[in-house]
């Protein structure tokens, strides 16, 4: 199938544009690749220091054989289902390992924040620039210099982009992502929204809300929404850095355990001594990335990735930006209907094709870039396959038709004819909108804005009755410079019941939204942000707002003279002593005093 003019014009663009940057960075790439074995070019002592751990056979092996080894960095830890099942996980792949006549150390783990935990607390204003945290811990565990392969576990939201970067930083490298899966379908999503909703009117208390997340949240494993952490396992199978089929196959049982097995077979194939040499800065190229925007949009995914994706990119030496999302959406179909952009849950979609489905389309109608190196032989076609256990053994299918068309469908008879995200554009900045989760008759509001400093001061005037009306409700203050850029998630039910009182509600935020939110139209990420004198400070009580998504506006009706003059308001005294104490939020003033934009891909440690 020959490529999309759109889909091959957007790489021509972003290979010109990237050109000098790329080109310093394979540099630097086939530098680090052509050095010798660590064992050989290390000192005695690092050498002795590195395996002093490791059980005597896998010492003489690497030391005295030479032979491969990988390391291992892992996310791991309890509190995030997700990323539980991902515990016995070195143990199973070390013991791969030797099987094949190499070894495997854990090289180092990275912290993993649930922001379903942290979800409207203090906590959540680090969520963000935990990324960077991740990615220098991903690039502080590498930093042995003693693998010659890497295997990166994790996950979630900003867990997968963080240990991306790192590893991006040692391109060098092949390296094969390996995820734990997502937990069996619990009480529905729209149920438990549905039950939010009552608890954010009153009509249900804290015990029937708790017995829904409960029965939402109920096992290890990924939520079961296509949020933040669902949309990276999409993302990292477009880009061919998976084993194939691995992203939503449940944790534990046979084929998940197999699954993790095979990441070990397939990096130790893809070394430096093999027949096809793989490094991860190899893999991620120009159409690796314009393959995952694609995925993204396709599948109407986490908006978070428009801000993660560019510093993805950056990190080895690519540029995107906002225009190319915005022009590839104009094209790229919409294929999939998965909660909040429908019904449907993960495994619902994964039974019914799942992300095997969904590449293949992609690949047959044009949409993404067949000629790239993955981490299998096969290249990205064998992600077009299923995998399962047969006889004890792993085996992929080749993907029939769908087998639910209300879930995911061909590219010839999509969802929508465009992607899933839209570029917002007028005198408020730059903003992107979720498209594919909200009702047609809600892509266009127009209403008085309400100016909020916070989260909580728009629940304060929903409890007290102030929203109900037609409304913008415009909550500033909260991008990367302001408080880290937190997810505004809670911000959901409450406008929710009004938008289904009939009332025309629309949010417009430099904060972020949850990749599971949706239904309510919000214009989020909005750059230049308040803090940095962006136009939401100027924006006043009255002042009418249009958010139009099929014109892709986003401004204030105020006279063009008026606008011009009027002051920007000043960030509340008390916000900024907040963002200053306690609960680790003072560990991040640096960062948020040099934070890049949203459209930059913040955060920035300079």
């Amino acid at each position: 199938m020959t490529l999309h003019p759109t889909i091959a014009g957007v790489t021509a663009r972003i290979r010109e544009r990237s050109r000098p940057t790329r080109e310093a960075y394979l540099q630097r790439l086939d530098g680090a690749a052509t050095r010798a074995a660590s064992v050989e070019r290390m000192g005695c002592g690092n050498v002795a220091h590195a395996f002093a751990g490791m059980p005597l056979d896998d010492r003489f092996k690497v030391v005295t054989e030479r032979a491969p080894n990988i390391g291992i960095v892992t996310a791991y830890n309890d509190m995030l289902s997700a990323h539980t099942p991902l515990q016995p996980y070195p143990d199973l792949i070390k013991w791969e390992a030797r099987l094949h006549g190499a070894t495997a150390q854990v090289a180092g783990g990275v912290p993993a924040m649930c922001d379903g935990v942290t979800q409207g607390t203090p906590g959540m204003e680090l969520s963000l620039f935990s990324r960077d945290v991740i990615a220098m811990a991903t690039a502080v565990s590498l930093s042995h210099d003693m693998f010659d392969a890497a295997l990166m576990l994790g996950v979630c939201d900003k867990i997968v982009p963080g240990l991306l970067i790192g590893a991006l930083h040692f391109g060098h490298l092949p390296t094969v992502f390996v995820p734990g899966g997502p937990m069996p379908s619990g009480l529905p999503n729209k149920e438990k929204a549905r039950v939010r909703e009552q608890a954010a009117q009153g009509l249900v208390g804290r015990a029937e809300l708790l017995d829904a997340e409960l029965k939402s949240y109920h096992s290890p494993g990924t939520c079961t929404f296509y949020g933040t952490a669902n949309s990276n396992q999409m993302l990292l199978e477009a880009m061919g850095l998976h084993v194939p089929g691995t992203a939503f196959v449940n944790p534990g049982g046979d084929l998940r355990d197999e699954l993790t097995r095979e990441a070990a077979r397939t990096v130790l194939g893809i070394l430096k001594s093999s027949k096809r040499f793989a490094p991860i800065g190899r893999v991620v190229d120009e159409r690796a990335i314009v393959n995952a925007m694609v995925a993204l949009l396709a599948t109407g995914g986490s908006t978070n990735h428009l801000i993660h994706w560019v510093a993805v990119a950056r990190s080895a030496g690519i540029v995107i930006d906002w225009d190319d999302f915005s022009a590839l959406s104009a094209v790229v179909p919409l294929l999939t209907h998965v909660y909040p952009n429908g019904s449907a849950d993960v495994n619902q979609f994964q039974a019914a094709g799942g992300t095997g489905f969904v590449i293949r389309e992609l690949l047959d109608g044009g949409f993404m870039h067949e000629d790239v190196l993955t981490v299998r032989a096969g290249g990205i076609r064998e992600y077009t396959r299923e995998p399962a256990m047969e006889g004890g053994k792993l085996a992929w299918h080749e993907m029939g038709a769908s087998k639910d068309e209300a879930i995911v469908r061909p590219a010839s008879a999509p969802f929508s004819a465009t992607g899933g995200l839209k570029l917002l554009q007028g005198n408020l900045g730059r903003s992107v909108i979720k498209v594919s989760a909200v009702p047609d008759d809600r892509h266009v509001i127009e209403a008085p804005a309400r100016v909020f400093d916070s989260q909580e001061a728009l629940h304060v005037a929903f409890r007290a009755g102030e929203l109900d009306r037609d409304v913008v409700c415009v909550v500033r203050w909260q991008g990367p410079q302001a408080n880290g850029m937190p997810e505004l998630h809670k911000l959901t039910p409450p406008l929710a019941v009004l938008q289904g009182k009939g009332f025309k509600v629309a949010l417009v935020t430099d904060g972020r939204m949850s990749g599971a939110s949706g239904k309510v139209p919000a214009a989020i990420h909005v750059s230049p942000e308040a803090a940095a004198g962006g136009p939401l400070a100027k924006v006043r009580d009255g002042d009418v707002v249009l958010l139009d998504a099929l014109a892709g506006t986003l401004e204030v009706k105020v006279a063009a003279g008026d606008w011009a003059a009027r002051l920007p308001a000043v960030m509340p005294q008390a916000l900024r002593d907040a963002n200053g104490l306690g609960l680790g939020r003072e560990l991040f003033a640096g960062m948020r005093r040099h934070a890049l934009t949203a459209e930059e891909g913040a955060p920035s440690w300079m």
